[in-house]
């Protein structure tokens, strides 16, 4: 006690085999964070860019010349700018070819807006199936370094003649150690991925909702157009 908890001497003095537990929770612990980090900015950049476009979406700005625009940028878009750019492409090109059916010209457009909207969801929800694991196998890698150094502890004092609580706590508090770290792995991990699965589906959403409004649009559009 007089001593305090040296946590950094209890990893030292653990065994090899504990010691390699405690190495693959570190790398654990630190791919999350590095994850963690990444897509708080990926999801925060997807909702800005969202409410962004939604903006100049109907703010009343001409639909061909925001598409040029949008296809201009090319590899710099993202979002849903790609499900816009997308439904927009095969809506003028079936006019192009003719289509006289609206319900034909429809049903592609949704149809290009879905395959890039799930393409853009795909990309946000990449690497949060690491931080579920992480979350799920952490604790049960971290008992396994404990019971392991348990065990070895209670092998090298078995072969003591007097055994007292002092001799036992510092061995069962090196195998603790993993424990511990399994934990300081996985509540991260759960929190982060429970946090960004909830933003991914509430892009997802975002996104759906445009498809149907932008549908809409482009109906009135064929409709203007027939009229005219």
């Amino acid at each position: 006690m007089n001593g305090g908890l040296n946590i950094f001497k209890l990893i030292a003095e653990a065994s090899v085999l504990v010691q390699a537990v405690m190495l693959v929770l570190l790398v654990f612990s630190f791919l999350s964070w590095v994850i963690i980090i990444r897509k708080h900015q990926q999801l925060k950049s997807a909702m800005e860019e969202a409410e962004g476009f939604e903006e100049r979406f109907w703010s009343g700005a001409d639909l061909a010349q925001l598409f040029r625009e949008v296809s201009n940028r090319g590899a710099g878009n993202g979002g849903m700018e790609n499900v816009f750019e997308s439904g927009f492409r095969e809506f003028v090109r079936q006019r192009q070819r003719r289509v006289l059916d609206m319900r034909i010209v429809i049903e592609g457009s949704e149809r290009a807006m879905r395959v890039a909207g799930t393409r853009e969801i795909g990309r946000l929800e990449r690497n949060l199936e690491f931080l579920a694991n992480v979350g799920s196998i952490s604790p049960y890698v971290g008992l396994f370094g404990t019971v392991i150094g348990i065990m070895g502890a209670f092998q090298g004092l078995g072969e003591m003649k007097d055994v007292t609580i002092a001799v036992v706590a510092p061995h069962i508090s090196e195998a603790l150690i993993a424990t511990a770290m399994g934990l300081f792995a996985a509540i991260p991990a759960v929190w982060a991925y429970n946090r960004f699965a909830n933003k991914v589906e509430r892009v997802a959403s975002r996104y759906e909702v445009f498809q149907e409004e932008f549908s809409s649009v482009l109906q009135r559009q064929i409709q203007t157009d027939e009229a005219a």
